[in-house]
């Protein structure tokens, strides 16, 4: 792509920076437009007439095309670099994990520290359900990283990316990632690789 795509986003949203960082990791030029989502930026007619479902992300490429869904985008992004494994059983197992992570993660996980940091509701006022899928979330990812870096294969790829968005912010929504050791220390070498500020995209910094 030589003329810089525009991604339209909200920086406090994991799904939108997983398009941030896989531009930046690639050094694919962009134009970021911010789009806030608890302004109702999404639901405006502007904003419809280049996503008709009202979310972000959405990437627009130079030729006009649309593209939408933060691991679509990032697959479209990064299908030719090294982000993608050559191996066809290993390609076919990070988008395992991308699909998982749409499935049986961000639902859980994104949705209650949604709830709990950016609409103050107290844990009693959360679906309990959140927190026991989120925590069974975090095991099987616990599970998978026991004896690896890196979620599939031997190097950094877009499953690592799709899975760290939200991940690294649970504590947020009330997660305790101190159980889960394997985790926090592949947050941190995920983080390392992709270069992100530790407080990027949380509501409230690390002290």
């Amino acid at each position: 792509m030589t003329s810089p795509v525009r991604i339209y986003g909200d920086t406090r949203s994991g799904n939108c920076l997983k398009v941030k960082w896989t531009a930046d990791h690639l050094a694919i030029p962009y134009e970021w437009h911010d789009v806030d989502v608890l302004k109702g930026e999404t639901r405006t007619e502007d904003f419809l007439a280049i996503n008709p479902a009202g979310q972000v992300p959405c990437l627009e490429r130079p030729d006009g095309r649309i593209l939408a869904q933060s691991n679509a985008i990032i697959f479209h992004l990064a299908r030719d670099s090294k982000l993608v494994p050559q191996d066809d059983f290993d390609q076919a197992k990070m988008l395992e994990w991308m699909f998982w992570e749409q499935y049986s993660h961000e639902p859980f996980i994104a949705v209650r520290r949604f709830r709990r940091a950016f609409l103050n509701l107290a844990d009693d006022e959360i679906n309990p359900d959140l927190m026991a899928k989120g925590r069974r979330a975090l095991g099987v990812m616990e599970m998978r990283l026991l004896s690896r870096d890196f979620i599939v294969g031997d190097g950094l790829t877009l499953a690592d990316i799709a899975l760290v968005a939200y991940t690294r912010v649970a504590d947020e929504g009330g997660f305790d990632l101190d159980e889960f050791l394997g985790v926090r220390a592949w947050i941190a070498r995920v983080e390392n690789e992709l270069e992100i500020d530790p407080d990027e995209g949380r509501v409230n910094p690390l002290a």
